[in-house]
């Protein structure tokens, strides 16, 4: 569906609801396991987004994206859910692990490795600074649309990206790894 259209809807459609998770479910997850740090969190804020949207569709104004409309429901939701007393209190960590990995394919452990290593490093990241360099680098989403969505100045979004930068570096040197600038 065009993106002008989206503004323009009152409910939505079976078709038009498994299209727009088809479309931007990966993108909606990843968000909410990059600000929780839980492959289960995540599944059920994802779920949480998708739900909303489709009831609230209606109230989409066409402003933004849509998908920058849905990673806003799921950062909302995200923090909302950090918010609780039971995310505060019990707080799982899954790594992303390399398992799977083919071992007689060097590169491929590599290569794995390495996407280990930097989201490790990312996930080390406080909040603030995880969420810009995701939506910076992950979704290339240009500074003035992750200010609007994170409701900050340019300023503060560039100054954040910087720092972000920055601190996955030092984890990087701290660790006696060689990096290309993300």
């Amino acid at each position: 569906m065009e993106e002008a259209h989206w503004k323009h809807l009152s409910a939505m459609s079976d078709e038009l609801f498994r299209d727009l998770m088809e479309r931007y479910g990966q993108d909606v997850w990843n968000v909410a396991f990059v600000l929780t740090r839980s492959r289960d969190l995540a599944d059920d804020i994802a779920q949480d987004v998708f739900l909303s949207a489709y009831r609230n569709i209606d109230r989409y104004r066409g402003e933004s994206s849509i998908r920058t409309w849905l990673l806003t429901i799921a950062r909302n939701t995200a923090i909302n859910y950090r918010r609780t007393a039971f995310f505060r209190k019990v707080t799982l960590m899954p790594w992303i692990d390399g398992k799977g990995t083919n071992p007689s394919a060097e590169r491929q452990v590599m290569d794995r490795a390495a996407v280990t290593d930097i989201w490790q490093a990312v996930m080390k990241l406080p909040v603030k600074f995880r969420e810009v360099l995701l939506l910076h680098v992950k979704y290339e989403m240009p500074l003035k649309e992750i200010a609007k969505l994170l409701d900050v100045s340019e300023g503060t979004v560039k100054s954040r990206l910087s720092r972000a930068r920055q601190k996955v570096a030092g984890y990087w040197k701290e660790a006696g790894a060689s990096y290309e600038r993300i």
